[in-house]
């Protein structure tokens, strides 16, 4: 081994991508922007490459306008403000074989890119198969094929889940069956059979379809510097670049946003399950220190075919958390500071049978939502109360499968990751969860649902508290009435008997 060579596998991570250009696919979401503002502000790199579709009436730049201004980015804003120099926009659509580029553009890309994050995918759990499979699958393909032509490819890592192989109580960090090939999948959407004969004992189209996209980079990518990555439930970050910071509902997010509003007043019990949420910027690190190791050991083996690497990031494994615990901490801090618009007061009762699920549904949203809805008509307005609720428990039961059961990790390569790096790069990319203070981040994370996704500041608390109260006096109240009700009909059917 020369000494160039060396020094070459001796870099630290960040080191790892001077002057490189970095293509990330999904940008515009959650994880994506997380990861291009890690990049910037600890990295390097000499570009970062994001590859957006054109929406509607919007081209890829048009779209991606507003995102850099976000709070998100004030950081690298603060230390960099001419960041959005080294972000280069290519207009590209992933469900496409020529990905909609244009030549120069596809030219460019195959003599400069040297880091591929494929993250792009429809995290939708209802998502009809067929787009499932055009996002998640032939986007993969499509993407695979194009990566083949790079030149100076160093590493790619494909982003896939955890969940990718939840028919099995075990999930290691290895490939598994799946019930059809890519041809075949296609050729049985083509002749329309069942979505439910398809993915057979997978509980939706996301991890089926991320399952089979594994199975073909095994297949068809032992060539390419490749791992895969996958992460359990991404909550919002640690504390970087700020804490708490996350901008959508999806998973346990949007049922504790829900149940702080007063909106949300039963689901299933959960409480003594394990959950396996991980901080956003833990995340990224992860992915970001996965690379690196994926660009060292394909320098290391001089490009030699091996079987793509696996790397499960869980926290169930190092630092257990329950669902009793992470819903009973967050209600700790609704007490201290409550949103100030609060449709009432924050309460939940749990259900283990679906049965009883229904009627408490019945009793604790559909009337509730349909008389709010009466009062909307009768002031000219839209009824949108059923509705709401009628969505959100479309959500939870989608989520059931996931929050009701648990599966056994091994997260062996992860682990190894951590221990392969230097001090310097472990306080840079920071993602070991092992003694993790979930305490101070689940405070972070009610402080990060009531900042960023119900707009409150901390200067209404005084207020909120106070209109808290009267919430809980008319809750208490109709709690009484309630009982007496139910009191008084047993009383007149114990009368009807006699």
């Amino acid at each position: 081994m020369s000494v160039a060579e060396f020094f070459a596998f001796s870099l630290g991570v960040a080191e790892s991508f001077r002057n490189g250009v970095v293509l990330i696919t999904g940008s515009t979401g959650f994880l994506g922007k997380i990861l291009t503002e890690k990049l910037l502000r600890s990295c390097p790199v000499k570009n970062i490459v994001v590859l957006v579709r054109r929406k509607k009436d919007l081209n890829a730049s048009q779209r991606v306008a507003k995102i850099y201004q976000q709070t998100l980015f004030d950081r690298i804003r603060h230390k960099k403000p001419d960041f959005i120099k080294s972000i280069k926009i290519i207009e590209g659509n992933l469900e496409e074989s020529s990905l909609e580029l244009s030549l120069n553009d596809h030219d460019w890309m195959i003599e400069n890119i040297n880091f591929v994050f494929h993250c792009a995918a429809t995290i939708k759990f209802n998502e009809t198969l067929e787009l499932a499979s055009k996002i998640n699958i032939q986007g993969t393909e499509h993407l695979l094929a194009l990566a083949s032509k790079m030149k100076n490819l160093k590493g790619f890592v494909h982003v896939s889940t955890a969940y990718s192989h939840c028919p099995r109580k075990e999930i290691k960090e290895e490939y598994y069956s799946v019930p059809v090939t890519v041809t075949e999948l296609k050729n049985m959407l083509v002749d329309n059979v069942s979505t439910s004969e398809i993915i057979e004992d997978w509980p939706n189209t996301y991890t089926f379809t991320k399952a089979v996209a594994e199975n073909m980079i095994l297949t068809n990518a032992n060539h390419l510097p490749i791992s895969i990555f996958r992460p359990s439930i991404i909550g919002c970050t640690k504390s970087e670049p700020e804490p708490g910071w996350l901008e959508n509902m999806n998973g346990p997010t949007g049922l504790v946003a829900g149940v702080m509003v007063g909106f949300l007043r039963t689901a299933p019990n959960i409480g003594s399950n394990i959950t396996d949420i991980i901080p956003a910027d833990y995340t990224v690190n992860a992915l970001i220190s996965v690379m690196w190791d994926t660009a060292k050991k394909h320098k290391q083996s001089n490009g030699m075919n091996k079987v793509p690497k696996i790397y499960n990031y869980v926290s169930c494994v190092e630092s257990p958390l329950t669902w009793g615990r992470y819903i009973r901490e967050m209600h700790d801090q609704y007490y201290v500071a409550p949103p100030l618009q609060s449709m009432w007061y924050g309460f939940y009762i749990f259900y283990t049978n679906l049965m009883v699920g229904s009627i408490l549904r019945f009793f604790l949203h559909r009337i509730p939502g349909a008389f709010v809805d009466l009062l909307l008509i009768l002031c000219g307005k839209s009824p949108k109360m059923l509705r709401m609720y009628a969505k959100t428990e479309t959500m939870v039961d989608l989520l059931y499968e996931f929050s009701t059961n648990q599966w056994k990790f091994d997260n062996k390569n992860t682990r190894k990751l951590w221990l392969s790096l230097s001090e310097e790069d472990r306080n840079i990319f920071q993602f070991s969860l092992k003694s993790f203070d979930w305490k101070s981040y689940i405070e972070s994370y009610y402080y990060g649902i009531r900042k960023h996704l119900l707009h409150e500041d901390l200067n209404n608390v005084k207020q909120a508290l106070s209109k808290n109260k009267k919430l809980l006096r008319l809750h208490q109240l109709c709690v009484v009435l309630v009982i007496c009700i139910i009191f008084h009909i047993c009383w007149l059917f114990m009368n009807y008997l006699l």
